[in-house]
């Protein structure tokens, strides 16, 4: 079993009374999941040890770490809240209360997973931590999914691709979107998942050899260039992704130019585009497959250069560059750029550490940082305050009553998950948006007042009617009258959930 001190080798320089936080959590958990065991045998405690471990591997901070360590403690044992506020405080009690399995809701079946949802999202518009320690947790069940009875592994693994999936996504969460996804596949999709498999053998063959031939010809070229401080690794497409190509690709997986990918992880950004002017030179790139999100990043924040070539062994690659930062933001998304850690007393905010705040602005309400203690005992705290996405907290916002559970997760499906686009206001500040939404989401979003007073909008300096659907980058400008009042042509327009809402309260009235 994982120990306390392994998962306290994985914070990032704790302080005594990080380490003494952690080790009290640790000793209280096992204490009170003693004699619990899980559906394959082990003591419980290693599921709660394995999600913290993952959290601290994050970099998330030793509260965080801590609660995850008490997550299923009120539930499932003799703890109560009482205890946990007097043992940890507050701020520690709010985020084991908002990740607790939702035993006291009185629903069954979807109903009861819908409230249990909407009880998630409000608790995380609060604070995200919630969002992140839930996320892990559902990645470690998935992986002993095996040992779950027949009859609730698939409503589980379709949960994880429906909701966990595509909040991992767009949280920027890469590396455990796509652990989730390849865990649910073959449960949700079993027929699929070996079709996948027997395409992807036939194809690929021995592809180990061939990557790392690649790999090693790619790092000398660099070494001669001058290149020094780079490291590189390979993937084949996970099976999950590969299925949703295959699918639009009409199963053809001679036209899926990802399958194989190198990546080069440097230093710095100056170097990333030397890279590519390297590899340029050395494989014949295919037209039309360079991609550079580092100038222009995806709307989750994902940064990095895609360039698709042909080598000389007739092998077609993608190959991936970005920095180190880049790589670890990738790799874990707003957990590694909203770092949750303790502060002493005083201690002033360093903004640079919040790079998705600084990238996207307008996407997070203004917030104030909570001064906290380093002691392990805080009795008299509220729950930490970052900066929360906007889609976040409009989600905690228009589910707050109770009996809106249905509503949320069909909303989700339809509106927040969709594939997203980064419009841009006059100033600059970047709003994000469904694809397919128009100058009347756009001015719901910055504001309902906006929304219900918009009587024009410009779009890239020029008038746009208000059903114009817009474009990923597009600079919109909206005109407000006093006079002006939505009408339900409106409703036909706008595609966000929260632009209707609002529209429909005023046509009532």
């Amino acid at each position: 079993m994982i120990s306390a001190k392994e998962i306290i080798g994985h914070l990032s320089s704790p302080s005594d009374a990080d380490i003494a936080l952690v080790e009290k959590a640790y000793a209280v958990a096992e204490k009170a999941h003693e004699g619990h065991t899980r559906y394959s045998g082990e003591p419980y405690m290693t599921h709660v040890a394995a999600v913290s471990l993952r959290l601290a591997e994050m970099g998330m901070g030793p509260r965080t770490v801590a609660a995850a360590l008490l997550h299923d403690t009120i539930e499932d044992t003799e703890i109560t809240e009482d205890d946990i506020r007097r043992e940890f405080g507050e701020e520690i009690l709010f985020l084991v209360e908002g990740v607790t399995k939702l035993s006291s809701v009185r629903y069954y079946g979807t109903d009861r997973h819908n409230e249990s949802l909407r009880k998630l999202f409000v608790a995380t518009s609060q604070d995200i931590r919630v969002l992140i320690i839930k996320l892990v947790d559902r990645l470690h069940n998935m992986m002993t999914l095996a040992h779950v009875p027949e009859k609730k592994r698939l409503r589980i693994a379709r949960e994880t691709l429906e909701i966990y999936v595509p909040v991992s996504h767009r949280l920027g969460m890469g590396r455990i979107r796509k652990e989730l996804e390849d865990l649910a596949f073959p449960y949700v999709y079993p027929e699929e998942h070996k079709k996948v498999l027997e395409i992807l053998k036939k194809k690929i063959g021995k592809y180990e050899e061939r990557l790392e031939r690649e790999r090693k010809a790619l790092q000398k070229k660099l070494a001669e260039a001058g290149i020094r401080h780079f490291n590189t690794s390979y993937r084949v497409k996970g099976l999950y992704s590969l299925f949703q190509k295959l699918k639009r690709k009409d199963w053809d997986i001679d036209q899926v130019y990802d399958l194989l990918a190198i990546r080069v992880v440097l230093s710095n950004m100056e170097d990333c585009y030397k890279v590519l002017g390297i590899i340029h030179e050395m494989w014949r790139p295919l037209p039309k497959r360079v991609k550079d999100y580092i100038a222009f990043p995806k709307p989750n924040g994902y940064q990095s250069i895609h360039t698709t070539v042909a080598t000389g062994s007739a092998n077609i690659l993608e190959i991936q560059i970005r920095t180190e930062k880049m790589h670890h933001e990738a790799e874990y998304g707003i957990a590694s750029h909203i770092i949750y850690k303790d502060r002493q007393v005083g201690q002033p905010v360093n903004r640079a550490e919040n790079w998705f705040a600084q990238l996207v602005p307008s996407l997070f309400r203004p917030f104030a940082w909570r001064k906290t203690t380093e002691t392990a005992h805080v009795t008299k705290s509220s729950p930490a305050k970052v900066k929360i996405p906007l889609w976040i907290s409009q989600i905690g916002e228009m589910y707050a009553a109770p009996d809106s559970g249905a509503e949320l997760v069909e909303d989700m499906r339809t509106d927040f998950f969709k594939h997203r686009i980064f419009v841009f206001t006059p100033l600059g500040d970047v709003v994000d948006l469904p694809l397919g939404a128009t100058p009347i989401d756009f001015a719901y979003a910055i504001h309902s007042e906006i929304g219900n007073q918009t009587s024009s909008s410009k779009v890239n300096g020029k008038m746009a009617s208000l059903d114009t659907e817009l474009r990923n980058g597009d600079i919109v400008e909206i005109e407000t009258k006093k006079s002006s009042k939505p009408t339900r042509k409106w409703l036909e327009s706008a595609k966000t959930t929260m632009a209707k809402r609002h529209i429909k309260a005023v046509l009532e009235k």
